[in-house]
């Protein structure tokens, strides 16, 4: 078993092939050989870090223990399987202890061998050279869950990836100390405004990150950064398919570390590191790339993670082929409930809503609670604004639906026939159409109200802030008709579902002019 020594900091010159003899015959003597140990060599401002995230001290130490089981000092814990085989993690704080080292007249080296040993092995105060070094034991570690989705997928369907990721949180989180990682954004296909910036852009810019951590723990990345003591992932996992393909029969879960199928997408620097996208943030290296072929839910991975792997921090790449656990079950809507969406985008479709749509949630029935876990509506209660709400999917989406996608034509003949049922006068419309499409709606459909941003509010929002904003307005409409199979669509249902609207005025889309049988979307239930 392994002895992995890690120097994290240049302040101090270090040799690390001596201190791994040291704590390996130090682990021998003690007849814990078998066991994986690590060691970061750590500096004051990484220490300084965790002492302040675990012991609410933020002030350089000498050793911090994260010990990967629980047992009294002195003892030898007793693993179930080879996964288990493992100590745990010592962060000695070397610039610390050589100034103390220095000060006092002690031997650096063998300082920092008798703290890395008895605080793994004992997980207890630390006593060397008179008792000057000293770590309290901590709770184990935490480990970094990260992941990605391929880059054509857009805004709202990476939006469904995370509720699946969150639910192998916590099927994680039922075995060890995990956290989610959230993924800024960047780099959409869909993100086409020309001359803004649209690169590690954190999570807050979208949502309510305190409401998303009312579910499961999750950092940004920038946090990670901070914690995990420099931009390195450990273990990256590339998931993709099985390379025979889906076999007819009965459906069977499975996961298999296989040979990529795919050539990567991440290439080695002259340190042997990984390079890649990784979020716009070049500075970011992966240690280990490897495949994982899979067919299953979310969960399948938490073994390999659990067992196959020891690495504090954990990607998982091209997480869309990883399925729901349980999709539109109580667990998939408290995941989907605490997607709250950014106040200060709220605001913004609030006030629109109430200057150009005279809505307001009094008047509409839509009250919003701000702790989504308090937020229970009986279906049916929310009235909605006196306005048509309308998502007209266009540009390359029509391309491989033209079945069932209307021509502009055949969209605004029963968005009228609409207006009439329902005797409304006005109709929000949340569409990409290009330019000319848009100046042909206007002159179709002159009642045509839409958000359309300065250049100011272009940059402060980005695209994504505007797809927010169109969203939370058709959420709030009288009677919404989307996209048929278009994800943003689908988001705007769940939103109205958790608002509290009647079905039948939310679970609606247009049909293709030439389309046969224009089956309505399925009511998915909201779960409490």
């Amino acid at each position: 078993m392994s002895v992995v020594v890690r120097n994290a900091q240049r302040s101090v010159p270090l040799r690390r092939a001596p201190l791994r003899r040291a704590v390996c015959a130090l682990r021998a003597a003690l007849g814990a050989s078998r066991f994986d140990v690590g060691i970061v060599c750590a500096g004051n401002a990484l220490m300084r870090r965790l002492n302040g995230a675990y012991r609410q001290r933020p002030e350089p130490t000498d050793v911090l223990s994260f010990p990967f089981h629980r047992v009294a000092a002195g003892e030898l814990p007793r693993p179930r399987c080879r996964g288990e085989y493992n100590l745990g993690d010592v962060f000695l704080g070397v610039e610390y202890i050589h100034q103390q080292c220095r000060d006092a007249g002690e031997d650096f080296e063998g300082v920092l061998v008798v703290s890395a040993g008895v605080v793994v092995l004992n997980g207890q105060r630390a006593g060397a050279a008179g008792g000057s070094h000293s770590a309290l034991l901590l709770s184990p570690l935490r480990r970094y869950l990260l992941y990605d989705v391929n880059p054509p997928e857009g805004f709202n369907l990476r939006r469904d990836v995370y509720v699946r990721i969150a639910s192998l949180v916590k099927t994680l989180r039922k075995s060890e100390n995990w956290v989610l990682v959230l993924p800024p954004w960047g780099r959409l296909y869909h993100w086409q405004s020309p001359d803004i910036l649209q690169v590690r852009i954190p999570w807050s810019e979208f949502f309510d990150v305190p409401s998303l951590n009312r579910n499961i723990p999750v950092i940004e990345y920038e946090q990670f950064l901070a914690e995990s003591g420099g931009p390195f992932i450990e273990q990256i996992y590339v998931l993709q398919g099985y390379a025979e393909g889906w076999k007819e029969g009965t459906w069977e879960e499975k996961i298999n570390e296989r040979p990529c199928i795919d050539q990567l997408m991440y290439s080695k620097d002259k340190h042997d590191y990984y390079r890649g996208w990784f979020w716009g943030y070049e500075e970011t290296r992966g240690l280990t790339v490897s495949c994982l072929s899979v067919q299953g839910s979310a969960s399948i991975v938490a073994p390999i993670l659990l067992k196959n792997t020891s690495a504090q921090s954990v990607m998982l790449d091209r997480a869309e082929n990883l399925l729901h656990d349980h999709y539109g079950g109580r667990d998939y809507w408290n995941t989907r409930r605490s997607m709250v969406f950014a106040k200060h985008l709220r605001v913004v479709g609030d006030e629109f809503r109430r200057k150009h749509l005279q809505s307001t949630d009094e008047a509409d029935r839509t009250h919003y609670n701000e702790d989504w876990t308090q937020m229970k509506v009986k279906t049916g209660t929310a009235l909605g604004g006196p306005y048509l709400g309308v998502h007209l999917r266009r540009k390359d989406f029509i391309w491989g639906h033209r079945e069932d996608v209307p021509s502009l034509q055949g969209a605004v003949k029963k968005i009228r026939s609409l207006l009439e049922t329902l005797k409304l006068e006005k109709v929000f419309v949340a569409t990409d159409a290009v330019e000319e499409e848009t100046e042909l709606l206007k002159k179709l459909l002159p009642e045509m109200v839409r958000f359309e941003p300065s250049w100011e509010e272009l940059e402060l929002y980005k695209d994504g802030g505007l797809a927010v904003i169109d969203q939370w307005i058709c959420a709030h409409a009288r009677y919404f008709i989307g996209t048929s199979v278009s994800t943003f669509s689908f988001r705007i249902h769940e939103e109205r579902e958790i608002l509290g609207f009647d079905p039948e005025t939310t679970y609606n889309r247009f049909c293709g002019e030439t389309e046969k049988n224009c089956e309505q979307p399925t009511h998915w239930k909201i779960v409490y």
